[in-house]
């Protein structure tokens, strides 16, 4: 006997699965099995969330905190955003121009949702992280991706951009740091960026990595750039990266009210409101200590060393030097038309399926980045793995025929 299957949407159908959360999965289906793999897909710190944030968790829960909270969040947590930028960048703005989310992926889904739709265009700068482009088709408008080559230090020229503007354009996706290059867009190289859009082009600015940069390297809250740009720039940010607290699912946007008002309902439909207990641990978060970033900053920085060291002292890769984040982003092209046990290797999907088997070291195909060559590797793990995987790669690369 058979059963009418229930038909499943056009919309899923046409969104990929996340390539990094499949990565992960795949190295912990053969964790399951017995394998010790070195899995370095996930851009997850390896740190436990800092202990002052936990208490103020448990103090919450404990303290009757578990019921819904307004859904854009309570006025305690969007207060604690609008004081962290004041601090930080000496941005001041209201808690009206603030909105929680359930973390920075649901910030960029709802930002999206509520500006752009069919009929719009969104230019994205390749290589990007792996969602943009599906979040972007989510809304029904249509990706625009702009290029760039390790040569440029993966960073889009002004012409470019204006190049990949149409009358249609709605919107620019920024993201520096970079996931998954690790560039970092000076202050200048951002103003000539946003110089090249016509004023009614809006910017959505994901600046989720901007505590972790190294040597020279800064951030820049875009929004602070010039007279005006606030208006217009949709910021993105959280607490996932910088404080340890993936878990938590922690993102906000700062934005135009009339921006925030219209995800607050998308939002309210959506998830009803973030987490009471997670909002307690980022105020904790953002008012609290942040010596623990700097720790955790520093942690990120000799793994970045190590990680370019042994990177660079394998024959074959070509490795541009990150300067935020925590990802290696190389050239793996070399091995193209070559042979791994048997297997060939045409593209960086065939390349890092066959490390992962063979030598059980997982790495992201740059194909899912927009960036065909290419692997990415997260150094947000310990140096005793980052050693001992790269060793592993370094030995199936050398076997290769």
């Amino acid at each position: 006997m058979t059963r009418d299957m229930i038909r499943t949407s056009k919309l899923a159908a046409s969104i990929q699965p996340s390539a990094t959360i499949a990565a992960g999965a795949k190295a912990r289906q053969l964790k399951a099995a017995g394998v010790k793999v070195f899995d370095f897909s996930l851009g997850e710190p390896d740190f436990d969330t800092p202990k002052h944030i936990c208490e103020a968790a448990e103090k919450a829960a404990l303290g009757g905190q578990t019921h819904y909270t307004p859904t854009a969040g309570t006025a305690e947590v969007k207060a604690a955003v609008v004081r962290w930028y004041k601090r930080v960048y000496g941005y001041e703005f209201g808690p009206e121009n603030v909105i929680v989310s359930n973390g920075a992926k649901h910030s960029l889904h709802n930002a999206l949702a509520a500006t752009v739709g069919p009929g719009d265009e969104v230019v994205i700068l390749a290589p990007y992280w792996v969602s943009y482009s599906d979040l972007v088709s989510m809304t029904g408008a249509t990706p625009v991706l702009v290029n760039t080559t390790a040569a440029s230090g993966f960073k889009a020229s002004p012409a470019q951009v204006a190049a990949a503007l149409t009358p249609r354009t709605r919107m620019l996706m920024l993201n520096s740091p970079s996931n998954p290059t690790g560039s970092v867009y000076t202050r200048a190289e951002i103003e000539a960026v946003v110089d090249a859009l016509p004023p009614e082009v809006a910017i959505l600015s994901d600046e989720i990595y901007e505590q972790l940069t190294y040597g020279t390297a800064s951030p820049t809250c875009v929004a602070t750039l010039k007279p005006g740009l606030r208006e217009r720039t949709i910021t993105v940010s959280g607490a996932s990266k910088s404080y340890a607290m993936t878990g938590w699912r922690m993102g906000w946007c700062v934005a135009p009210a009339a921006v925030v008002k219209a995800m607050d309902t998308i939002q309210s439909q959506e998830t009803s409101c973030p987490s009471s207990v997670s909002q307690a641990a980022l105020i904790a978060a953002l008012d609290g200590p942040q010596a623990c970033v700097a720790e955790m900053r520093a942690e990120f920085a000799a793994r970045r060393e190590l990680t370019l060291k042994l990177l660079n002292g394998i024959p074959g890769l070509v490795v541009p030097n990150p300067e935020g984040a925590f990802y290696a982003f190389f050239d793996v092209s070399h091995f193209f038309g070559k042979s791994f046990g048997g297997k060939p290797v045409t593209d960086s999907l065939s390349f890092c399926a066959a490390l992962l088997e063979q030598a059980h070291v997982n790495l992201v195909p740059g194909s899912a980045f927009g960036a065909e060559g290419f692997a990415r590797m997260s150094f947000a793990t310990g140096r005793p793995t980052i050693e001992a995987g790269l060793g592993k790669l370094r030995e199936w690369l050398a076997t290769a025929v």
